[in-house]
């Protein structure tokens, strides 16, 4: 017997005919129920928007004039109805809202007299100002937040939810990304037929230097990629992704970190080095984690004390858990410490004798970032067409053996092409990052000097050890008195007792089907 494990999607709303059937007191307490959620959003939303949102705020005030407006209407057309009146107007009479605001009235695009294309676009951004890259309800510090409002301030596309939007990777608060892909629909200069043309994409929109005119300088578009196949997806056909997470060598073993990295190249459950999400239907843990390595920084120059050389973490994979980088760098700066020896990699990717996680904390996201995308040259998707075709297709000719195929109607056109850049976009990039560098070098060297001061003093008048704290910032959590190893500390659930918590909870669902 096997089980597969999906979500409980609830209706969000009761649609008309149910709330037809309910009774006066129920449906008065659920527009009470409704009215305190929203009393509470409007809350939330005011705390979280700051000074930069004043585009927000009115909407917000709009909001709440449209509601009393609605309110008031609905008050007066109880009353009416009462009575019995009908309700009339005065010939001559204009009602107040009713007249329209030529002022803040806008001339809107229209969006049916153009041409669209589907395409990649790659991103720059530096995350330690925003709360993550995806959409949040409650924040508008976030990459995506920012991305969406320069695609429709700049009329690239009509909404999110027709965009045909794809993300490849979804990064946490702090975490920065030099490759982050987007696929999503575009407005386009040429008709579907012409797009490929040579002439066509020299001529195309400038894409990049529209949006980074709109964009945060921390956050720039690098360069765009026409696509073949209109189901192309940033995310699903993503075959490879690469992460850096930076870090100060401070009194750690390296040769240690890299012995662990080697351990951790194969094809596990890693369910021992991840915040497990099974609350969201996430019960696979197993991923192919392709290569792992610790490198020295390049072109960063050695320190006459070691401890301030700079190192990277360098790791690929098909794809990574929640906090999965994260968990490994925690484990792996234990390992350089040499507080935990490197063979506990393999004693935690074996779930069958550790099925449950030992508690610790990831280490802290700032210095991680989305380094690098591969992606495959024909979508693993199907068109609505292809689909289509292939349920009207007979059983004997879907059945047919891959011999027997006509090679010749196999189209073996990429989906992908070249990445288009502009010379001057990336000029004007060089120029924002240099801006970045000399912001932060120059806070680094003024706090290096100090050190370095501090340094001296400390060796001339008490001549100690030398103090190589440099990574106590990135292990996020209070630093215990007496050390204790990883696999004699409590544990956390295991991945059983939370899909049957969660079950118990209605938030997930366990299908058992007998195998054929």
């Amino acid at each position: 017997m096997s089980s597969k494990i999906q979500i409980n999607k609830r209706v969000k709303g009761l649609p008309r005919e149910e709330l037809e059937k309910l009774s006066k007191t129920e449906l008065i307490d659920k527009i009470i129920q409704l009215e305190a959620y929203n009393f509470q959003l409007k809350n939330i939303l005011n705390k979280k928007l700051d000074e930069n949102d004043e585009d927000l705020r009115d909407e917000l005030k709009d909001l709440s004039r449209v509601n009393e407006q609605c309110k008031m209407d609905a008050e007066s057309g109880a009353a009416k109805n009462a009575k019995g009146v009908t309700e009339t107007s005065t010939e001559g009479e204009t009602s107040e809202t009713t007249v329209p605001n030529k002022k803040n009235k806008k001339r809107e695009f229209d969006f049916s007299k153009c041409h669209k294309r589907h395409v990649l676009m790659k991103f720059l951004y530096f995350g330690w100002d925003y709360q993550g890259f995806a959409c949040q309800e409650d924040s508008n510090a976030t990459i995506e937040y920012h991305l969406f409002k320069a695609l429709t301030r700049a009329c690239l596309i009509e909404s999110r939810n027709s965009s045909n939007y794809h993300r490849c990777g979804r990064t946490d608060k702090e975490v920065s990304a030099f490759c982050q892909v987007i696929s999503i629909d575009v407005r386009s200069k040429f008709p579907p037929e012409k797009q490929f043309d040579e002439d066509s994409l020299k001529n195309e929109i400038d894409y990049c230097g529209l949006l980074n005119r709109i964009l945060p300088k921390n956050i720039q578009c690098i360069a765009w990629m026409p696509l073949r196949s209109p189901v192309y997806s940033a995310r699903f056909d993503c075959v490879a992704r690469t992460y850096r997470y930076y870090f100060p060598k401070g009194d750690l073993n390296i040769e240690a970190m890299q012995k662990a990295c080697k351990l951790l190249q194969i094809h596990g459950d890693f369910r021992n080095f991840c915040k497990m999400d099974v609350h969201n239907g996430v019960t696979n843990y197993i991923r192919n984690l392709q290569s792992a390595n610790v490198l020295p920084c390049p072109n960063v120059q050695d320190e006459q004390r070691q401890g301030y050389s700079m190192y990277f973490l360098e790791i690929k994979a098909n794809a990574f858990l929640w906090h999965q980088i994260r968990c490994i760098m925690a484990v792996l700066l234990l390992i350089g410490q040499e507080k935990e020896e490197p063979e506990v990699i393999t004693e935690l990717l074996d779930v069958e004798k550790n099925p449950c996680k030992p508690q610790y904390t990831p280490a802290i996201g700032l210095p991680l970032n989305l380094f690098k995308c591969e992606f495959r040259e024909k979508t693993c998707r199907r068109t609505d067409e292809e689909l289509a075709a292939m349920e009207e297709a007979p059983t004997e000719e879907v059945a047919l053996p891959a011999a027997q195929e006509n090679v010749m109607d196999i189209d073996t056109t990429p989906d992908i092409c070249p990445w288009i850049y502009n010379e001057e976009n990336l000029q004007k990039l060089i120029e924002n990052v240099q801006s970045e560098w000399t912001q932060f070098s120059i806070k680094s060297t003024m706090i290096r000097n100090v050190l370095h001061n501090l340094e001296n003093l400390l060796d001339e008048e008490f001549k100690p050890q030398a103090v190589q704290s440099q990574v106590l910032l990135l292990q996020d959590g209070v630093k215990p008195r007496q050390y204790q190893k990883l696999l004699t500390r409590k544990r956390c659930e295991s991945l059983e007792n939370r899909i049957e918590h969660f079950v118990k909870k209605q938030r997930l669902i366990v299908n058992d089907s007998q195998p054929k």
